[in-house]
This record gives C-alpha cells, structure tokens and sequence, in this order.
C-alpha cells in the first residue's frame, strides 16, 4: 500500500474516534447502490468492539486530504479458523484507481498470517460480500480468481393486512427470552439450528458466548421481549431473536436470527415464529420487516419466509477464494 502516498493518498488502522467518518464513507457507498443509508454509528461502533477484533491489525483506512475515502476490515475470530472473511468499500469518487486492488491484497495478506490457527489438513477459504449492483467490486474480486459461491436475500413484509394467527404444533409454546437463564441455551440451540446454514464451520460454544454477551451489552435496538424461543418443555427448539428497527428502515422491525433446531423442523415452527414476531413488532409500532436469508437455503428457509408473506428486497453476492487446499470443514450440502 505504499504505492498509494505517491498519489496523496494515506493511510492507517482505524481509532475508535473514526467511527463516525467510516459510517458516512459506507452510506455514501450504499446510496451509491441502491439509494439508501444502510448503516449506523451505534452498528458500527459496536461490530469494533467485537472480543478478539484488533482495530490496529484488522482494519486499514485510506485518506485523501483528510477524508476518509475506503476502509477495509479483516475478520477469523473463531475456531477453527477456517473460513476468514474481509469487507471493504471505497468512496465512488475514488474508484478505479487501484485503491480497492490494494485492499484486497492487504485483506489477502492478513488472512495469509493467520493461517496457523487453522489445523494443518483445512482448506482455508476467504470470503466477501458486495452488494449485487456493485458490478465495479465483483469485478474486481473475480478479477483477483475469486468465484461467486452464493447469492442472500434481504426480505422484506409490509404490514398491510391481518397478520395470520401463529399456529403452534402440540407440545410447543413460546416464550421471550430471560437474559439471566437463557443466554448460553440460545447460543447452543442457535449453533444447532444453524448446523444446516450453506458454509457453517462447527466451533466452541464459549467463543461465540463471548461474542453473543458483547453484541447484547452494545446493541441499542436489543430488546429482550422481542427475542422470542420456541419451547417443548425446558427445551428450546427454535428461536426467532428481533431487533426493535432495523438499521436501514427505522420504522421496519429486524427479524435477526431464525432457526429451528432439525428434530423439530417440517412441523410449522419456523412459520409460526415468523408470524408470532410480524404481530409483536406491529404491537410496537413496526410498519413491517425484514431479514436475510440464503436465496437457496439447504432448509429451505427461503421458501418458508415467501409464505409468510415475505419477498426479496435486494441480493448479496458472497464470493470466495480458496487460500489453501484441504478438507473442507465448510457444510455446503445436507
């Protein structure tokens, strides 16, 4: 990167006091795409206090006179270690001039010095993520011998109409989540649920606690009463965990994660949760929601979320590298 000071560019590891400058450099980029700010400075500023994310090591700002214009973010903070991943954007204005090359060779090198944390047999893939209508970034990326692996929706409802009654199979009852008994069962039943996700990498429960207790300690749309569980008994099957708003549409609820454990799937779980959580946030004044969802879920979660009355806003590419060849501890089938 130091190619770039010859061309009055600089640049650095983000400080905590850049969070306001990064948040107006990426809704310059999402109005760029699609018209619309997509992120806040209480998101932001939280996803940088993550446990084991390093601002000096896992980030890169580039300036040009004094102005923010790209950012990158470099993240593998869980075991095993496999499946790293780096988002970046640069400033429309300063596209085409070599700056989102340079930070994907800096993501690249990043990701090549963690590799020791990875057993030796693992194939080590890295990840990103561009919006659809960024044609300029995937270019860039296939340009670099990296493949589209898969394609997310974000969905949206608009609650126009009567939101159908959720229809509970026997046995099963919901209930909101209690954060002094409940946190560590959510974490697992969630990992259990999520066991079928396209790319999913088994890891400790403990790293991702950690993670899960600093996103609800910094997460200023976290409401316990919203966070809803599916239970037979003491034992949760599924969970449907929301977000008051949802940080592009304030007026929209967030349905943040939705999962069903495999025991209890095909009985009408997941769609009751849906519909459960669409009545509650409208009871707060939510004019609709939304989620993301694998446009080809090995579950089948997609095709639940268009009965619900749900249908696709916007499309994500993920694209992917192979770093290292090796056993794939990817799930990518059922």
């Amino acid at each position: 990167m130091q190619s770039l000071n010859k061309r009055g560019y600089a640049y650095r590891p983000a400080e905590r006091d850049d969070v306001a400058a990064a948040v107006e450099l990426f809704n310059a980029c999402s109005r760029h795409a699609f018209g619309r700010d997509h992120f806040t400075v209480n998101d932001v500023r939280s996803e940088w206090g993550t446990p084991g994310f390093d601002l000096a090591s896992d980030t890169r700002l580039v300036f040009h006179k004094d102005r923010l214009v790209a950012y990158a973010e470099f993240w593998n903070l869980t075991a095993p270690y496999v499946r790293p991943w780096f988002w970046g954007r640069v400033h429309p204005e300063h596209r085409r001039r070599g700056i989102g090359s340079l930070l994907v060779e800096w993501a690249e090198e990043r990701a090549h010095r963690s590799l020791p944390l990875a057993p030796a047999d693992a194939q080590i893939t890295l990840g990103q993520s561009v919006w659809e209508e960024d044609r300029e970034a995937q270019a860039l990326l296939i340009g670099r011998g990296y493949a589209v692996a898969r394609r997310f929706y974000r969905m949206k409802t608009v609650f126009n109409g009567a939101i159908p009654e959720p229809v509970w199979p026997e046995g099963i009852t919901v209930r909101t989540f209690d954060p002094d008994r409940d946190l560590e069962p959510v974490v697992r039943a969630v990992a259990d649920a999520f066991r079928d996700h396209w790319g999913n990498v088994e890891g400790p429960v403990e790293q991702r606690l950690a993670l899960w207790r600093q996103w609800i300690a910094t997460d200023a749309e976290f409401d316990p009463q919203l966070w809803f569980l599916a239970v037979e008994g003491d034992e949760i099957v599924g969970v449907s965990l929301c977000r008051r708003a949802d940080s592009e549409d304030p007026d929209q609820g967030w349905v943040n994660t939705l999962g069903v454990r495999r025991p209890w799937r095909r009985r009408g779980i997941a769609l009751a949760l849906l519909h459960h959580s669409f009545r509650e946030l409208r009871k707060r004044g939510r004019s609709g929601a939304g989620l993301g969802v694998d446009a080809t879920s090995l579950t089948g979660a997609d095709r639940v979320y268009a009965r619900a009355g749900m249908s696709p806003e916007r499309t994500t590419i993920a694209l992917e590298k192979v770093l290292r060849p090796g056993v794939d501890l990817r799930r990518t089938s059922l």
